[in-house]
């Protein structure tokens, strides 16, 4: 019988779909929509630290993502945006660790998130690698989703919040959906839309 200490560690999980996903080695062929949408209904932003009576999700957030995108870029293609919807995409397997902490742990959660990054856009025939002007694009949309969850929701002063993401110009808070939702219905929506933005490919 092999010995359990000398076992190399587990380094797959678990999905409710069945699947199997290697952290270290994922394949798109275990990656499944269902499993992303519950699992990212399921994450909190700032950890947590959000007024409201339910989390403000990874999915809630992706969303809103992409509706800025779609704002920014009235013509962006159904393929952009659903790479900025599927720009945290990773985080069901890994959770959303935060900016700071992610500057402590260092290389080795980013090179994991770039990996399953990959596998989760080939799953959806998306580039394993975006475009930089994608990319840039994304990281756009996503600094100002987080300055306005930031003041909206997670307590930052507007000084603190444009210090740490910048001011948007030309976006108000009452054009956007910030009001954390139950996680059934955001995983609902996040499914839909994924598989609406499919078919504008």
């Amino acid at each position: 019988m092999p010995d359990k200490a000398s076992a190399p560690p587990r380094a797959w999980q678990r999905m409710l779909s069945g699947r199997r996903l290697d952290l270290l080695d994922p394949s798109p062929l275990d990656v499944e929509l269902s499993d992303i949408a519950h699992g990212l209904a399921r994450v909190a932003r700032w950890n947590g630290q959000t007024h409201g009576d339910h989390a403000f999700s990874v999915a809630q957030h992706s969303l809103l993502v992409e509706a800025i995108i779609a704002r920014l870029e009235p013509a962006a293609s159904g393929q952009l945006r659903l790479a900025a919807l599927l720009h945290d995409a990773p985080e069901y397997v890994i959770g959303d660790m935060i900016s700071p902490f992610k500057a402590v742990v260092g290389g080795g959660y980013k090179e994991v998130e770039k990996r399953l990054q990959r596998a989760i856009h080939l799953r959806f025939g998306l580039p394993a690698d975006l475009p930089a002007t994608t990319t840039k694009l994304i990281k756009r949309a996503d600094r100002i989703a987080a300055y306005f969850e930031a003041t909206e929701l997670a307590g930052f002063s507007t000084t603190e919040a444009s210090r740490f993401f910048g001011r948007p110009s030309g976006f108000s808070v009452d054009q956007l959906q910030l009001a954390p939702r139950p996680a059934r219905s955001t995983q609902a929506q996040f499914e839909r839309h994924v598989a609406a933005l499919d078919k504008l490919r």
